[in-house]
């Protein structure tokens, strides 16, 4: 799974649903992977399926996001310019 999230160029975001899929669980225990171990990897690249970030990393998440040029609109990533893969 961590792989997978370290694939993700910058620039990029994926869901933790994609995440799944690619990998085979689903899109809750990439969550908690990433939440209980993921600060290797940029986790911050991963976010939920309608572009929003999970509320205790959400600030965080949002700045890592925008200083690789993520554009957001209303506070959420705008999956459909630069959703992965």
């Amino acid at each position: 799974m961590f792989d997978a999230v370290e694939a993700i160029p910058p620039g990029r975001v994926s869901t933790y649903g994609s995440i799944g899929r690619l990998v085979g669980v689903g899109p809750r225990r990439v969550a908690r992977a990433l939440s209980g171990g993921g600060g290797a990897v940029p986790w911050y690249r991963v976010v939920r399926a309608d572009g929003s970030c999970a509320e205790p990393v959400r600030v965080r998440q949002l700045e890592l996001l925008a200083g690789e040029g993520v554009p957001l609109r209303a506070g959420r990533v705008d999956l459909a310019a630069v959703g992965w893969p």
